[in-house]
């Protein structure tokens, strides 16, 4: 294949991973403007975020696994086809029961696009050096979108309007989608087996029934199917000669750690970007377009240190104090949101921004995952990753309608009480850090 062509490839995964990332990022800042728009209340709103990182995250490891049965490019542009329709249908739609239902199918499409993007570029640069520079370039076109959706999903709200938020994918994606018909290889007939399609369905039942139980109406049937789906689940991974997800690999009990600080900075870290969009534009009276400059410095923040600060850091101190930097950080940063709620004061406002966005979560993403990784063979790499990821993007989808509890009904002006749950939240995380199981050694 021709260089030209190589690097064509990377630049049609690299905007898709785009953006799926952005997509994440973009509609906080445009929420309180939905929630207008349709009549919303402030603790209902979530739900157009929560569905959407929640079905995610459940079908993310099924995504990967049908990436290598069906083939990469197969399930790429199915991924980028269902999200630049649902993208079409959320952009157009004119109640929140047809939007939620248009964001899980988002969701799904997510799910598909970016294991598949991440398989493409594993395949066309097979070379150690070549495949580490594009996946260094792949990794930082995810990193932008996810810095600069939030600042980005204000402006566009404020000058055209939240539709535009969803609307404003169309174009890329189908040119995404033409671009890698014509350019991507044909997908090879595959060694690999169908994926356990029932054990998927069980885990994406017993995560949705998981986010429901904190919903009054539907606590006792949600528990009662969680229970069983969660049965059905076990019982395949452990009798299923290819399972979903092999449980050989929960036996490593730095993965297991990992695995719940990413479900922690899952629920911490959706919390906030959901709160803050409340609190720049309710609390401070800012427009959207001004809350979306106002987080432009966090994210400036993010980039310097993940490209200038952590390659030193990594060498000086182990991931643990990486990520117990993080996860203090974090705590900092989410008390003195609870400070400018109580004070009214923006300089508290942007230090617990700061402090999350621009140095906790980058600090926390990295050290929780050398954590996990530290003792992963090889072969499980791939399925490790997956799990990482299904944690942390489930973790945002439960956290959101536990936040949404303490919201206020009406669309005034936030109190403290969800931000407390974001310090709870980082409380945690530090505790799990600082925990150490002891070892008995018998005589």
């Amino acid at each position: 294949m021709r260089l030209l062509n190589k690097n064509l490839v990377l630049a049609i995964a690299s905007m898709g991973i785009f953006v799926e990332a952005l997509d994440i990022a973009i509609v906080n800042l445009a929420l309180p403007q939905i929630e207008a728009d349709l009549g919303l209340s402030n603790d209902s709103g979530y739900k157009i975020q929560s569905i959407y990182i929640l079905i995610y995250g459940s079908f993310l490891i099924l995504g990967g696994k049908l990436s290598d049965y069906l083939g990469r490019k197969t399930i790429f542009m199915a991924g980028c086809g269902i999200f630049l329709i649902t993208s079409l249908g959320a952009g157009l739609s004119h109640s929140l029961n047809t939007l939620v239902l248009f964001r899980a199918l988002q969701g799904l499409g997510a799910a598909l696009l970016m294991p598949s993007a991440f398989s493409i570029v594993n395949y066309y640069f097979k070379e150690p050096h070549e495949r580490g520079k594009a996946m260094g370039i792949f990794g930082s076109f995810a990193a932008t979108g996810a810095a600069g959706g939030v600042s980005v999903g204000g402006i566009i709200a404020n000058y055209w309007g939240w539709s535009w938020v969803f609307l404003m994918n169309v174009p890329i994606l189908l040119a995404i989608l033409v671009i890698a018909y014509i350019y991507l290889e044909k997908d090879t007939k595959s060694d690999s087996r169908l994926p356990d399609i029932p054990a998927a369905i069980a885990l994406v039942l017993g995560m949705i029934c998981l986010s429901k139980i904190t919903e009054g109406s539907y606590m006792l049937i949600a528990l009662v199917v969680l229970i069983v789906a969660g049965y059905y689940l076990y019982s395949r991974l452990k009798t299923q000669p290819v399972p979903l997800l092999d449980l050989k690999v929960l036996i490593l009990s730095s993965l297991r750690k990992g695995t719940l600080l990413f479900f922690l900075l899952g629920a911490l870290f959706t919390g906030y970007l959901f709160l803050m969009s409340f609190l720049v534009q309710q609390n401070f009276h800012f427009t959207p377009a001004e809350a979306g400059f106002l987080m432009v410095p966090f994210n400036i923040i993010s980039i310097l240190l993940g490209r200038f600060g952590l390659p030193g850091l990594s060498l000086k101190f182990s991931p643990k104090k990486i990520a117990m930097g993080g996860a203090v950080a974090m705590l900092i940063g989410a008390f003195s949101l609870v400070i400018a709620v109580q004070i009214h004061n923006l300089v508290f406002l942007l230090a617990g921004g700061a402090f999350i966005a621009g140095i906790g979560m980058t600090l926390c993403y990295t050290g929780y995952t050398m954590i996990a990784m530290e003792h992963v063979p090889p072969e499980h790499l791939g399925i490790a990753a997956s799990l990482i990821n299904t944690a942390y993007f489930v973790g945002g989808g439960i956290g959101l309608p536990l936040i949404s509890i303490f919201m206020p009904h009406d669309s005034g002006e936030l109190n403290s009480r969800p931000l407390w749950m974001l310090c709870i939240v980082a409380g945690l995380s530090i505790l799990r850090l600082l925990y150490k199981k002891r070892v008995c050694i018998k005589s």
